[in-house]
């Protein structure tokens, strides 16, 4: 076995120095090879046992490779936003690593803000060198299941409460990730939009729903990105788990997409042997050998497809069609990875990725009400700006669950402000109110004490006092990731801000000159205060660079051009989950698992606004300049298209202001002669586009007859039905500023 190894290292060594090398070997070892002939020379090498083996987790973040052929193990990494702290082989410890510091990116909801392809290309390759570094194949992430409610405690993780935008905006982070050899691991698949009794509630969704609204953003990342991993969730659909959903991994993922690339389990999801080995699952994940229940900590041989399915095999119960498409699935993907062709080591750590964390961080802060100009901040010479609440100084990185990282540094809120100004204005800061003192999640620490044992009266009026003579207050409150907040396996408990921030908001307002109001969160957060400040900035979990990120939009340095990729109602009961059946989902006498019905259809966010004519605090696709934009001579290249034909729309704007800025230019279509039940208006296109001041530009897209088509259930097809539409070019789904006509005959 000595041999063989040596021999594999000589041989890659070989090919790494020289441009044609010579290869004698094993086909399976030559890196210049194609993969698939490496694949198929490398399965008729392994025994029965071998490529068992390769389908089940051996430790908490690896599973097998073949060692007798020089077949490395897989290991695996969270994801999405940073490369997780190393842990010990079997335990959830850390290992006690001094050099598993990441940079830490920002949380996907603010990329996803950026509305910006080239930024979330930038993510990914910037993320994808790091797992690189750090010698990890597959990257858990990204993250792209809809936010159906804002109260679901995973949304930071995700990409908006739009198919098209989180599928737009997945396909460059995919690409990025998987050009360091690296594989991009896109989940959680699917249907997965709630943490309450994630692993009990069955998802109960018709086809149109899942079509239009829950798919499409993994196809995207399938057929458009490439994606080499996909990852099963928890939940059921339809009454069978989905990390072996025959539909969901069978008929749509490999069948319908052609998705050639591994599925791999969530962390103990796969809970049925014969399904597993059935129904597409190809690696087996997790913490214990029976799902989520508990085992000995050695008992990885007894995990659903280990020695289960090799007794299988042995009996004839199972034929190794199954096995071998899986364990060609597992080589596929280490042939892309660990033992592609071009040597990649990737950076850690680096100038570049903390830049590129600032600049996605600050792309993405959305700026959603700014009256009298009170943004940019413009303090005079010693002038003094008072920060007030928790999340001024708590530091976000550490907590939420899976995406827990420790990081080599994180500037807060108040570091990011101080650098800005230095000793040019006076900048304090005062608590306002106690929320979350707890620093520590997994053993990782921030090291900062955050207890605070004062009332919120005394709390309160010190921070009145300090504001009194303040030029500018800025609050900067929301959320965290504390327990049903922003947090894996918790939903939120309502949609208001919690702590009792509101009165402190309140009290400001009272006193301060300038208030600026900004809210740190991952999902929607009513603000029935809105009225009484002169500003609202929503920003994120913004990483490592989060504090100078802010400033940067704050002081001007950075023209803010984020939007919401979510809308904000006034009040979680305007939108359009109404009943208990809907959400959380009800267990009645004699059901094993809840049921959770997705009645709402594809009503989803904006669509059920727009549709119904629900008004909103702030609408999805909304966000301001510190400068103003024009849309004029909206038009259809020509008056009508086909089927099979394609048709350009575009629309002038022009920069207004007196300051360059960038302007999401969206696309909305209408279908206003619909047979059946359709949205007042869906994305289908939008573009970033920067205009210095007094610049004009004119933006265009082009239409297919997918962009205009529903999903048929009864015929399993999608239908573009013929008659009249709309193009909207928008600010926002609120506000249409330019539309054209044209037919589709």
């Amino acid at each position: 076995m000595k041999k063989t190894i040596i021999m594999a290292a000589a041989a890659l060594a070989l090919a790494a120095c020289c441009s044609q090398p010579k290869f004698d070997g094993p086909t399976y070892l030559n890196p210049n090879a194609p993969v698939e002939e490496r694949v198929e020379d490398a399965l008729v090498r392994m025994t029965l046992e071998e490529k068992v083996g390769m389908t089940t987790a051996q430790s908490k973040f690896s599973s097998r490779g073949v060692p007798r052929l020089g077949i490395p193990e897989v290991w695996h990494t969270d994801g999405p936003h940073g490369i997780r702290p190393e842990v010990l082989w079997d335990e959830w410890d850390q290992a006690g690593w001094t050099n598993d510091s990441c940079t830490a990116f920002p949380a996907l909801i603010n990329l996803a803000a950026t509305w910006d392809k080239e930024m979330s290309l930038l993510y990914g390759r910037s993320i994808g060198e790091e797992a690189r570094y750090r010698k990890k194949d597959i990257l858990l992430g990204p993250g792209i299941n809809i936010c159906r409610t804002p109260l679901n405690g995973r949304n930071f993780e995700y990409m908006g409460e739009d198919p098209y935008l989180a599928g737009q905006m997945v396909v460059p982070y995919v690409k990025g990730v998987q050009e360091n050899g690296v594989a991009a691991c896109v989940k959680h698949y699917a249907v997965n939009n709630q943490e309450f009794q994630r692993t009990q509630s069955n998802s109960v969704v018709d086809d149109r729903t899942l079509y239009e609204i829950y798919l499409p953003a993994f196809k995207a990342a399938v057929q458009e990105g490439n994606a080499w991993a996909i990852m099963g969730s928890y939940n059921l659909y339809n009454g069978q788990f989905n990390c072996h959903n025959k539909k969901l991994l069978v008929d749509i993922l490999k069948g319908e997409w052609g998705f050639d690339g591994v599925v791999v389990s969530d962390w103990g999801g796969c809970r049925d042997d014969e399904e597993a080995v059935l129904n597409g699952l190809d690696i087996e994940m997790g913490t214990w050998t029976n799902g989520l229940t508990g085992a000995a900590s050695d008992g990885y041989r007894n995990y659903h497809m280990a020695d289960p399915y090799l007794e299988g095999l042995r009996s004839g119960k199972y034929t190794t069609k199954e096995l071998d498409d899986k364990v060609r699935r597992i080589l596929r993907t280490i042939f892309r990875t660990s033992m592609r062709p071009e040597p990649n080591y990737g950076r850690f750590v680096c100038p570049e990725h903390y830049q590129a964390a600032r600049d996605i961080s600050a792309a993405g802060v959305v700026l959603l009400k700014n009256d009298n100009n009170t943004l940019p901040l413009n303090v005079p010479e010693g002038g003094k700006i008072l920060l007030v609440g928790e999340n001024v100084v708590k530091k976000m990185v550490v907590g939420g669950g899976s995406s827990n990282l420790k990081t080599a540094y994180e500037v807060n809120p108040l570091e990011g402000i101080r650098n800005a100004y230095g000793d040019k204005a006076e900048v304090v800061w005062a608590r306002g109110y106690v929320g979350d003192t707890s620093t520590s999640y997994n053993a990782v620490d921030t090291g900062q004490d955050l207890t605070d044992n004062r009332s919120p009266e005394v709390l309160i009026a010190e921070a009145v006092e300090a504001a009194k003579d303040a030029d500018y207050v800025i609050f900067v409150g929301g959320l965290n990731k504390s327990a049903h907040q922003d947090n894996e396996s918790t939903d939120r408990l309502q949609i208001t801000l919690p702590y009792g921030q509101e009165k402190v908001i309140e009290a400001l307002a009272e006193v301060a000159k300038n208030l600026v109001v900004v809210n740190i969160s991952g999902s929607a957060v009513a603000m029935p205060w809105a009225d009484k400040v002169g500003a609202i900035v929503q920003g994120w979990y913004g990483g490592t660079e989060t504090g100078n990120a802010l400033a940067d939009v704050l002081t001007g340095k950075v023209n803010p051009s984020g939007r919401l990729p979510f809308s904000v109602p006034f009040c979680y009961e305007d939108g359009p989950i109404k009943t208990e059946r809907q959400y959380p989902g009800i267990k009645e006498e004699g059901d094993e698992y809840w049921q959770t019905h997705y009645d709402e259809g594809v009503y989803v966010g904006y669509r059920w606004y727009d549709t119904k004519e629900i008004p909103v605090q702030f609408p999805f696709g909304h966000g301001l300049s510190y400068t103003t934009f024009e849309y004029s001579n909206a038009k259809a290249a020509k008056p009508s298209m086909t089927a099979a034909g394609t048709l350009k729309v575009s629309v002038d704007v022009a920069n207004t202001g007196d300051r360059d800025g960038s302007e999401i230019v969206q696309l909305y279509i209408a279908d206003p002669e619909a047979s059946i039940d359709r949205p007042a208006k869906e994305l289908k296109g939008f573009e970033k586009v920067f205009l210095k001041a007094g610049e004009k530009k004119t933006v265009t897209f082009e239409i297919d007859a997918e962009n205009l088509s529903w999903f048929n259930a009864e015929k399993h097809e999608w239908t573009a039905e013929p008659g009249e539409f709309k193009a909207l070019f928008a600010r926002s789904a609120g506000d249409v500023q330019a539309e054209a006509s044209f037919e589709l005959k």
